[in-house]
């Protein structure tokens, strides 16, 4: 899964790594070393044509299973095309750039928070399933969720899943409304970025708590190796 993500720069920047010229920005949320769910995030989407970026609460929850479900943060690839997420697969398509995420490690008392990124140094283009619009009764109802799928082996020593991640030309195909929930989905499983993209090292424990923020965050612990 992804509980944290670092998402440390500006969206302008972001959109220009994303290879579009502009955008419509109707986002106010500032850079955070620790993104947290429950927060609002700057999002990726297209809507009427344009690129947008909007603030999204990080979490959501169809307004129907308010007694039956939890707000869950993040989608299972193998399940994006069930009843429950098949209509934002088909409507809310969304991505979320980011420098890195977070995963921990070790047992209940003692987690070992670990920083994973691309090993080019580039920005993640994540993948995600949104509501956008009003809600009526709880946040979570216009919200997202990051696709998460199986790490493949490469990342298990860190944990068994990660974001579902692709290259901006890419991310771009999966934000076009014109590609069918099918092609959505074959699209994730195919050019999903591999292990071997990435590379991770072992950080402070400040990033546990949700409140922490700032550059130390995803400074490597001393004789830290980094790839």
């Amino acid at each position: 899964m992804c509980g944290r993500f670092d998402q440390n720069d500006i969206a302008r920047r972001y959109v220009a790594a994303f290879g579009w010229a502009d955008a419509v920005y109707d986002s106010e949320a500032r850079p955070t070393f620790n993104a947290a769910p429950g927060t609002y995030r700057p999002v990726l989407h297209m809507q009427d044509g344009q690129l947008h970026v909007d603030d999204l609460h990080w979490g959501y929850r169809a307004a129907w299973a308010a007694e039956k479900l939890p707000v869950c943060v993040n989608a299972r690839l193998e399940k994006i095309t069930n009843n429950y997420w098949g209509k934002l697969l088909k409507t809310g398509r969304a991505v979320v750039p980011a420098n890195g995420w977070y995963e921990w490690t070790g047992e209940k008392g003692h987690r070992q928070p670990w920083h994973i990124h691309r090993k080019d140094g580039e920005p993640l283009f994540m993948l995600a399933l949104a509501n956008f619009g009003p809600f009526k009764e709880h946040k979570a109802e216009s919200g997202f969720v990051l696709v998460t799928a199986d790490a493949e082996g490469g990342m298990v020593d860190v944990h068994d899943r990660r974001p579902v991640v692709l290259n901006a030309a890419d991310a771009a195909t999966w934000l076009d409304p014109g590609l069918s929930r099918e092609q959505a989905e074959m699209l994730a499983r195919q050019m999903a970025l591999g292990p071997e993209e990435f590379a991770w090292y072992r950080v402070g424990t400040d990033v546990n708590y949700a409140g922490h923020d700032g550059p130390h965050l995803i400074e490597p612990l001393p004789d830290e190796a980094i790839s």
